[in-house]
């Protein structure tokens, strides 16, 4: 449970990042439906309208959430060595940030069309899309079979529902494991037969 410090005074220019800060601890203690900002400013020690000043409302403090959440899996993703090592990081990026992780597939929480939020998600993707060249014939079902293992994975671990199945194997080696049977060897490419 997060530590309340109403005491301390509100300086200009932390607003924002406190703001975000307790919105991710009640979104990892509670799910995003117990977000309201008139509590957030309270955490914060501020004024309830002060939130409001930053995001506008619920959804605008959701959208900055899911496009910080983007940005820090692609800065995770652009490190990965291969497709392999690239699914390992998203299942890492998950346990480490599981409540940017709850936001960020939710379109129904989201603004749509955030320019910020696009964007961040675009640069994502597109990580994953290179990483999956010339696994399948079509590139679009790499993408979708790369993601949905990755994101599944990282979902079930989550919920705790691998938790008997690890039966106390490092994540992170459980998926590389899987996708090494999912995926096999990387591919070659065409010039260094």
């Amino acid at each position: 449970m997060p530590t309340e410090h109403p005491e301390r005074p509100y300086h200009h220019g932390d607003l924002r990042r406190a703001v975000l800060n307790a919105a991710l601890d009640v979104i990892a203690a509670e799910g995003p439906a117990s977000l309201s900002l008139r509590d957030l400013a309270r955490r914060a020690g501020v004024s309830h309208a002060a939130p409001a000043h930053h995001f506008k409302d619920r959804a605008g403090l959701l959208t900055a959430i899911a496009t910080e959440g983007h940005s820090l899996l692609s800065a995770a993703l652009a490190e990965a060595d291969d497709l392999r090592d690239l699914g390992v990081r998203y299942v890492r990026f998950a346990a480490a940030h599981p409540a940017h992780f709850q936001i960020m597939f939710r379109p129904d929480l989201l603004r749509p069309d955030d320019s910020e939020l696009l964007a961040a998600r675009e640069r994502t993707r597109s990580m994953l899309r290179t990483a999956v060249e010339g696994y399948d014939d079509d590139p679009s079902v790499g993408f979708m079979a790369a993601w949905s293992m990755a994101h599944g994975f990282a979902t079930l671990l989550l919920s705790h529902s691998l938790d008997g199945l690890l039966d106390g194997r490092n994540p992170e080696a459980a998926f590389g494991a899987l996708a090494g049977v999912m995926f096999g060897p990387v591919p070659r490419s065409p010039s260094a037969g």
